[in-house]
């Protein structure tokens, strides 16, 4: 009853997903071995870049994991992984400089990073709502609680779409930190595009999920009323 022919188009995307998943992981251990010339740990690269650009308050912290790292915009700190923190490779500079770029986005009110921000609480709320919504809408077939549903989690399709410039930015703020400073040399930029291209596609994949997932929402929705009618 509730499949639908698009549903092959998501199990599609799902598995560029997860593909883009390996390809994140297997980058960053193929780059992992590679030294950078610089000789300086993903945590220093963090502390300089942050340092470069004013933001002498932002801590870098070291946390558990693997690829956990991230910037944390309430306590505005940079939280590297331990992998990261104390790594000297190309995929560890390049991950910390990634991080450190979200963190001058947020010093300079960067438009899609804001907005992100400020649709957090909302998405926050929907995202939890809407599945239930959708759901009910289904089983009861309940037109008013399905097209409720599909608003509520529009909301959810547009944070991560927004979520891909922000990502997008960080990433090229981080090489331009990085040649800028003399950290890379032009011979290492394959390396840094390869590890911040996989993880950026992990993020164009999530997108592509929920959109499609979107759309098939709102397919059934329109066939649902044109059936009543």
């Amino acid at each position: 009853m509730f499949f639908h022919p698009m549903d092959f188009l998501i199990i599609i995307a799902f598995g560029i997903s997860l593909w883009a998943q390996f390809k994140v992981s297997g980058n960053f251990n193929k780059w992992s071995t590679v030294h950078a010339s610089s000789g300086l740990t993903g945590a220093e690269v963090a502390r300089m870049i942050l340092d470069r650009n004013g933001l002498y308050h932002v801590p870098v912290e070291v946390v558990p994991g693997r690829l956990t790292d991230h910037y944390d915009p309430i306590s505005r700190t940079v939280r590297l992984s331990e992998p990261v923190y104390y790594g000297r490779s190309i995929a560890a500079i390049s991950v910390a400089a990634h991080e450190v770029g979200h963190a001058v986005q947020h010093k300079q009110s960067y438009g899609a990073l804001v907005l992100r921000h400020r649709m957090f609480p909302i998405v926050n709320f929907t995202s939890g709502v809407a599945p239930f919504l959708l759901l009910a809408g289904f089983l009861f077939k309940q037109f008013s609680l399905l097209g409720l549903g599909i608003i509520f989690f529009s909301f959810a399709v547009a944070f991560q779409l927004i979520t891909l410039p922000v990502e997008f930015n960080a990433s090229s703020r981080a090489k331009k930190f990085m040649l800028a400073e003399g950290i890379i040399g032009h011979n290492e930029e394959r390396g840094v595009n390869k590890v911040l291209g996989a993880a950026a596609l992990t993020y164009v994949a999530a997108a592509l999920i929920s959109v499609l997932e979107l759309l098939k929402y709102i397919l059934i929705f329109t066939q649902s009323n044109n059936s009543e009618e």
